[in-house]
């Protein structure tokens, strides 16, 4: 028997309901102009973010919002605070995220001054 494919809106739906009712706004176009890339997307976060994973869903989400921090994603960072928010994650664990996205960045920053430090040696 052939299981039957959630709709655009069903999906839609569903990202909805995980996300404390609120949807990137990329997301809600996409799904008006580009249908597929939603069902992509779905897929993609099932593949990354499996509900019965290694990791928590706290942890996950956690992760998720550092990077998306560290990236520069306002969607990403307003879905995953609308998640955080759904998972009652405290504020100690979300500026902690935070603290670790920021450190990252400045790491990043210290490394590609490699040639800076270079040239000042000598």
């Amino acid at each position: 028997m052939e299981t039957k494919k959630p709709t655009t809106e069903q999906i839609l739906s569903m990202m909805k309901g995980a996300m404390n009712g609120k949807l990137p706004r990329a997301i809600e176009l996409a799904g008006e102009i580009f249908p597929e890339l939603v069902e992509e997307h779905a897929h993609s976060s099932a593949f990354a973010l499996p509900q019965n994973g290694a990791l928590e869903a706290e942890t996950r989400t956690l992760i998720y919002l550092g990077i998306a921090l560290a990236t520069g994603s306002k969607a990403c960072i307003e879905a995953m605070m609308n998640k955080a928010k759904m998972q009652n994650i405290s504020k100690d664990k979300i500026l902690e995220a935070f603290k670790i996205a920021r450190y990252a960045e400045a790491t990043r920053v210290v490394g590609n001054a490699e040639i800076v430090f270079e040239h000042l040696k000598n």
